[in-house]
């Protein structure tokens, strides 16, 4: 029984990680496009005429 327990235990934290890595690289891609609309509205924006 505790060993079961342990590799219940085991799968669900696995399981965890691997959606918490998905997480934090979806989030990482969000922020790129942010910043290269930021970017892209500095560089319009570079001569002044905004």
């Amino acid at each position: 029984m505790k060993r079961m327990l342990m590799l219940a235990m085991l799968g669900l934290f696995s399981v965890a990680m691997l959606g918490g890595c998905n997480t934090v690289a979806g989030a990482g891609k969000d922020m790129q496009k942010a910043g290269q609309k930021v970017e892209d509205k500095a560089e319009d924006c570079s001569d002044g005429k905004c």
